[in-house]
């Protein structure tokens, strides 16, 4: 029922807005690239391999995180590169991928490269620094989420002595 207030009567309040959702944590991030995985309507459809560059598309946009679909050729991967400070998560769909994570300090490393098989699922927060490549003779498919959506990606190069160095921050489209 809607009532007219009387006149002189002060305004009714409004409704405060709803809180924004929460952005989802690594965790959740991880349990939402299984999932679409899982349902691989949403995500084969997309599948292409394309050369010299590795093919991406994003899958989902939503107020709290995206969902992208990724290719890799054998011998294709990224640079090393950080998310901007969006927290995410991938899983490996089909062949396998190698990561090398690079934490965040000044002292030289020389990370240990971890292979991921089709199933594994890789978290991470909002500092994480990582090189991706597929280093198998098949191609393989990745599905990555973030949290929030990409705004930017910061790319660096390692120094002989295995210090790493911002080489440079690329906006990322919207």
């Amino acid at each position: 029922m809607f009532v007219v207030p009387s006149p002189g009567a002060p305004a009714p309040a409004s409704p405060s807005p709803a809180p924004a959702a929460p952005s989802p944590g690594p965790v959740r991030l991880g349990e939402l690239v299984e999932r679409i995985a899982a349902r691989a309507e949403l995500w084969l459809p997309y599948v292409r391999f394309e050369s010299p560059d590795r093919y991406y598309t994003r899958l989902e946009r939503t107020a709290t995180h995206e969902v992208w679909l990724l290719t890799w050729l054998p011998r294709q991967g990224t640079e090393i590169h950080g998310h901007g400070g969006s927290k995410g998560a991938f899983t490996v769909v089909r062949g396998e991928l190698t990561e090398r994570v690079f934490p965040p300090t000044s002292y030289p490393v020389h990370p240990v490269p971890r292979r991921l098989a089709a199933g594994a699922v890789r978290a991470f927060g909002p500092r994480h620094v990582h090189q991706v490549t597929n280093e198998g003779p098949v191609p393989a498919v990745s599905i990555h989420a973030y949290a929030p959506s990409l705004t930017s990606m910061a790319y660096y190069r390692q120094l002989p002595d295995g210090r790493l160095v911002t080489d440079r921050v690329e906006e990322v489209d919207g």
